[in-house]
């Protein structure tokens, strides 16, 4: 894998711009982000008659990766630099620590609690737990740590359901996977 790309930095100025268009295409599931911000596009490779964007959905079920993939497309010939393909690279999955710095802000701006960081061999340790404070989680309405969670699952399966028990709002938190 092309790491320059994968960190934003461009190829050429065709590469550069298809990557500047694609920090402008929004996730249709949380729409602060854009699709660069929530680390789904993986690399932009520019053959001699197309651009290849390389794209790593957040899971494989993920019920919005063709809107996604239409559009990143879409976004990519009215910039002008079609034609242009998608590949879907499911390996390595994706993470939440592909979320850039940026795209965790306007999660939290948003009102989307952003996940921290996934443990270091990349495991994701399966807790089960009823309604008790978590102080890693933090309310994006006041900032109190004094958090409880109310669902495994919120308004889609990444995210789940707190609320704040300083402040009584609820709010969701995006899963660290």
């Amino acid at each position: 894998m092309n790491t320059a790309a994968v960190a934003g930095t461009p190829g050429g100025p065709r590469t550069e711009h298809a990557w500047e268009v694609l920090s402008t295409v929004l996730d249709p599931e949380v729409p602060a982000l854009s699709v660069r911000d929530l680390g789904i596009v993986r690399d932009v490779i520019e053959h001699e008659d197309r651009l290849e964007i390389v794209l790593t959905p957040t899971y494989s079920g993920c019920p919005a990766t063709e809107v996604i993939e239409r559009d990143v497309l879409d976004a990519v010939e009215r910039a002008g630099l079609g034609p242009a393909y998608v590949t879907l690279r499911r390996a390595p999955a994706w993470t939440t620590d592909w979320i850039s710095a940026e795209g965790r802000r306007k999660l939290f701006e948003y009102g989307i609690s952003p996940p921290g960081p996934v443990a270091a061999d990349g495991a994701v340790p399966i807790r089960i737990f009823g309604r008790k404070s978590d102080p890693t989680i933090v309310c994006p309405r006041c900032g109190s740590k004094n958090t409880e969670r109310l669902s495994a699952f919120g308004s889609t399966a990444c995210k789940s359901l707190y609320r704040c028990v300083s402040c009584r709002e609820p709010f969701e938190h995006f899963k660290a996977i």
